[in-house]
């Protein structure tokens, strides 16, 4: 069964913290490929600073020249709030029985999982690999604590063996890089070079994006 990684996400804008995250998730649990998901409407946190037009072309300069990676527009292109259900669900219509989908999620984000619109359906159409975040430090609500003692597992052939229903955590390469900390950055005219690749700088430079 071949498994499909979901990293959804303003991108306002791609950075390095975002690519090495899914090339470490994406070998440790043999993905055929990632899908990068920008969200028109976030419901959980502040709109984005760009245009979904812009955020979508630097996540497309982001991840050229790695065939594991895709640029996934379904969020940009339906009305209302981007419900990350709602995408499995479509994902996994367009995937079919022979795929199962593994959503990239961070700690401190699970943290809030129980707040998300419809949830407690969102086991029944992915995988969640969950990237542990030392900064964490909220407690886990129990309802919460009940589902990560009943899902969890850290052998990564159950992915493959289900389409849906298992909960790993892992760690990865700890890059402290923050869309937010960028876009700053940029408004006082310093240089993001090393957090984000060249094409990217480029393409926000000569659209005078985050001024």
């Amino acid at each position: 069964m071949n498994i499909t990684g979901v990293l959804g996400g303003t991108f306002d804008p791609i950075h390095f913290g975002h690519l090495r995250m899914a090339q470490e998730l994406a070998d440790a649990l043999n993905l055929s490929e990632v899908r990068f998901i920008p969200a028109a409407q976030p419901p959980h946190r502040s709109q984005p600073v760009t245009s979904a037009m812009h955020r979508a072309a630097m996540v497309s300069l982001a991840i050229a020249g790695n065939p594991q990676f895709r640029l996934d527009e379904r969020e940009l292109q339906r009305s209302g709030p981007s419900y990350t259900r709602d995408s499995l669900q479509s994902l996994s219509d367009e995937l079919g029985r022979d795929a199962s989908i593994c959503l990239f999620l961070g700690s401190d984000a699970f943290v809030k999982f129980n707040t998300w619109h419809r949830w407690n359906e969102i086991l029944s159409l992915c995988h969640i690999a969950l990237v542990e975040r030392p900064a964490t430090k909220e407690t886990l609500p129990q309802e919460l604590q009940n589902i990560l003692r009943d899902h969890y597992t850290e052998n990564v052939t159950d992915f493959s063996s289900v389409a849906a229903g298992f909960i790993t955590m892992r760690k990865i390469t700890a890059l402290d890089i923050s869309a937010t900390r960028i876009r700053n950055s940029l408004q006082q005219n310093v240089s993001p070079r090393y957090l984000m690749p060249d094409n990217v700088i480029d393409y926000i430079r000569l659209h005078h994006l985050y001024r």
